[in-house]
């Protein structure tokens, strides 16, 4: 805005939005009634305005204040002003989903994907068509993902953040044996000797053989047999649905509500099996770098990976 005859005074975004109010109601006291002041206060910024604009912008006619030229000629710039400060100072959090077009890219375990995919493309569909949705799997280290920009949020056993990373719990479920209808260990009640032996699949990225099961089978002088590690959950369940192996599944706890997560061990028609032993829990949360903190659209996806994954008896 060209101010005074060619100097540039220095307006900030408190005079601007003053200055648009006085010239839109014409009045000090409708003008300071507008932005919640006294007229004491908007007469002494009306001064300072003439001061700054070398013009009286307001002068009285009768009982009312009249614009000048200077002020006709100032009011829609004025007002593009406001408007533009505003949208530059409101948080971009209220986003409408229907205008998005965006794709979220999002890195999760294969048991995550199956249960988050469906019903995030469904919503998408009623809300945000203009959405798309890449999945991820888990990388085989931690790295640097959600720092350098290459996912849009992780979900999973989140265990491995960066200190500046927000970490957000979803669902917190206990770990169940799943078998094959028919299965020996259906038969009997099920114990820790006669887990321990029954053949396991174990689902690790990394290859490894042992986990909480094995510790807290330690503790009973018990040593489980694992024929089998393969790194996805999909394939674990797949294997155990044609074979004679036991594979850990997450499983709603005693009285929730069933989780989308708990629902492929059905889908591959498993009968699950209470452990007979304490297991840590698996808490299953979401990390986002805080770039994204206020990000319309990415609250949009938080809010709807929130709605899906989080279960009835969880905290919000």
């Amino acid at each position: 805005m060209q101010l005074n005859g060619g100097s540039e005074p220095v307006l900030d975004a408190n005079l601007a939005i003053a200055l648009d109010a006085l010239l839109a109601e014409e009045s000090v006291t409708r003008a300071a009634a507008r932005l919640h002041t006294s007229p004491a206060a908007m007469s002494r910024t009306l001064g300072r305005l003439r001061r700054m604009l070398g013009d009286p912008l307001l002068v009285r006619a009768g009982q009312v204040m009249v614009p000048t030229p200077r002020a006709l000629a100032l009011r829609e710039e004025a007002a593009a002003v406001v408007r533009r400060i505003t949208v530059l100072l409101t948080p971009d959090t209220a986003v409408d989903p229907a205008t998005l077009n965006r794709t979220f890219t999002v890195q999760a375990a294969d048991l995550v994907g199956a249960a988050l995919a469906p019903a995030l493309l469904e919503l998408a569909r009623r809300e945000a068509p203009g959405v798309s949705l890449r999945m991820r799997a888990e990388e085989l280290e931690a790295g640097p993902a959600l720092r350098d920009g290459r996912i849009d949020l992780e979900i999973g056993s989140i265990d491995h953040a960066d200190p500046e990373t927000r970490v957000e719990e979803l669902v917190s479920l206990r770990m169940a044996a799943a078998v094959r209808p028919g299965h020996p260990l259906t038969r009997k009640p099920l114990t820790p000797a006669r887990l321990a032996a029954a053949e396991h699949v174990v689902v690790s990225r990394r290859g490894r053989f042992t986990g909480p099961l094995d510790t807290a089978l330690a503790e009973h002088g018990l040593e489980r047999r694992v024929s089998a590690v393969l790194p996805s959950h999909l394939a674990a369940m797949t294997l155990a649905a044609v074979s004679d192996v036991v594979c850990l599944v997450p499983a709603a706890p005693d009285g929730a509500a069933p989780s989308p997560l708990t629902a492929p061990a059905s889908v591959f028609g498993l009968h699950l099996l209470d452990i007979p032993l304490p297991l840590p829990p698996l808490t299953i949360g979401m990390a986002w770098h805080p770039r994204h903190a206020a990000d319309g659209a990415h609250h949009w996806l938080r809010t709807a990976v929130r709605q899906i994954l989080r279960t009835p008896g969880n905290p919000a």
